[in-house]
């Protein structure tokens, strides 16, 4: 099993420079990946203290699957890989963000975000629709 110092109080964890995840209760972070080329926002996905030791040493984004309780490399199956160019850490460590270079699309669907619908006050559409290719 993976340890990390626990968290610090206050503008101590905002500032330290030791890394000091502050897991939820269920034990994960929070962890966003990115396309490091365009800036595009792919996926959310959660990281257990083993997932981000794993990534920090292979530089493969491995995730906690919520679902299959178990880690899992993000394209091991797919081909579907992200491999990391850059990990951020926010403010007070209870999320990351994962600059990468993804191969194939994030998405389990196929399409390269996960974020791929917009929402307004009349429901949901496709980002893309309507657009002339």
């Amino acid at each position: 099993m993976t340890h990390y110092p626990p968290p610090l109080s206050g503008r101590a964890q905002d500032e330290t420079r030791e890394l000091r995840p502050k897991f939820n209760s269920d034990g994960l972070v929070a962890a966003i990946a990115q396309d490091a080329a365009t800036g595009e926002v792919l996926m959310l996905a959660w990281m257990s203290a083993e997932a981000l030791r794993l990534t920090l040493e292979t530089g493969k984004a491995t995730y906690w699957s919520r679902s299959r309780g178990e880690i899992w490399v993000k394209g091991e199956t797919s081909g579907h890989t992200q491999d990391v160019v850059e990990i951020r850490v926010d403010c007070d460590q209870d999320a990351v963000l994962l600059k990468v270079r993804q191969t194939g699309g994030a998405c389990h669907t196929g399409r390269q975000s996960c974020f791929y619908r917009i929402a307004d006050a009349s429901g949901l559409t496709l980002a893309g629709e309507g657009e002339a290719g």
